[in-house]
């Protein structure tokens, strides 16, 4: 869902303090952003299971790296696309071993926590409100609003993660067809944007949080036995073939902002 950034700074009513921290809402966004979501499906899996680290080992160690990967992007100032999608790439890993670790190891129920997840993040966008007037992914000027963002997404992909499984799992779905009515899902919410005039910000974070489930849902079908309703391809390469195309998204990326940036600095 393309939003316009201009009508979303006049709608913001905020004075823009500096670049935008996070990157526009293009074709290439969607694109890339549901290949990460794949990954951390795929790849939390890999590592706690095919690798043997356990769920609790690999989600200390993973939760280090993206603590290391956020202080980069936060050091930044600014959009850089490697940066920034290292950054999802390790939050896709984290909300799903985060959810993972709820059902797995403490036993909460599948329909507890997609609630107490849905919970969790409309107390976040609450709070992003009530401080800065806005949920505009536009105006992610200061570390403030960056917080929120980042807290924000987090909560998005543990609460994708936990309705995916919710759906394919406890509902008994499966996996193609979860990805189907979450992708019918977006389809509508797409809709309801370009067509109805749905709020632009709220189609956004809509799309931003169905994304999750579908992408989990895809890397289940791909890397999950056949006899489990998957095709059987494995975690390794399946995480290895999203990682490529996501590898190569980010390196047309940062080549197509190459001139801007220099246009700008004459």
């Amino acid at each position: 869902m393309t939003v316009q950034t201009n009508a979303a700074a006049v709608a913001d009513n905020t004075e823009i303090a500096g670049p935008n921290r996070v990157p526009e809402v293009t074709v290439d966004f969607w694109l890339i952003k549901l290949m990460a979501v794949t990954v951390g499906e795929t790849a939390a899996d890999f590592l706690a299971l095919n690798l043997g680290l356990g769920l609790q080992t690999t989600t200390y160690l993973m939760s280090a790296i993206l603590v290391a990967v956020i202080a980069f992007q936060f050091a930044q100032k600014r959009y850089v696309p490697w940066a920034y999608w290292s950054a999802v790439v390790m939050v896709s890993v984290v909300g799903t071993l985060l959810t993972d670790n709820l059902i797995d190891t403490f036993g909460v129920p599948l329909e507890t926590t997609t609630i107490a997840c849905t919970i969790i993040l409309a107390v976040i966008f609450a709070a992003w409100y009530a401080s800065e007037k806005t949920l505009s992914i536009h105006t992610v000027v200061t570390t403030r609003r960056e917080i929120f963002y980042w807290l924000a997404v987090l909560a998005t992909f543990a609460l994708g993660t936990a309705a995916g499984d919710y759906v394919s799992e406890a509902l008994g779905v499966g996996y193609l067809l979860t990805g189907v009515v979450f992708a019918g899902i977006i389809a509508a919410i797409a809709f309801a944007h370009y067509v109805l005039k749905l709020n632009a910000i709220l189609a956004f974070w809509l799309a931003y949080i169905f994304t999750r489930p579908l992408g989990a849902s895809l890397g289940d079908l791909l890397s999950q036995p056949i006899e489990y309703g998957g095709l059987g391809l494995g975690t390794i390469i399946t995480s290895v073939m999203f990682l490529t195309i996501i590898a190569g998204i980010v390196i047309y990326m940062t080549v197509k902002r190459a001139p801007r940036a220099s246009l700008r600095v004459r």
